[in-house]
């Protein structure tokens, strides 16, 4: 087995400019007043569902100190 390895050939990266294409891609078109209307609803809905569930959520998750005291039921009372 010999020590000697072939030599790659690296000048096509050196050429690599010659390649590239000189095509511009198209301008992007605009989005009309129905697409821009729409996008602004889908954000105005998802703002309001997160606002939604934070009110909804907040006094759900926070503690209720008469449900923590000790209370007597109405039945034990009776007696």
């Amino acid at each position: 087995m010999s020590g000697r390895r072939e030599p790659v050939p690296f000048a096509f990266l050196a050429q690599a400019d010659r390649f590239r294409s000189n095509v511009t891609p198209p301008p992007r078109q605009r989005a009309s007043a129905g697409q821009l209307a729409g996008r602004l609803l889908l954000g105005f809905t998802i703002v309001a569902a997160l606002v939604g569930s934070l009110v909804l959520g907040i006094p759900a998750l926070s503690l209720d100190h008469s449900a923590t005291s000790p209370q007597q039921s109405q039945a034990s009372q009776g007696r």
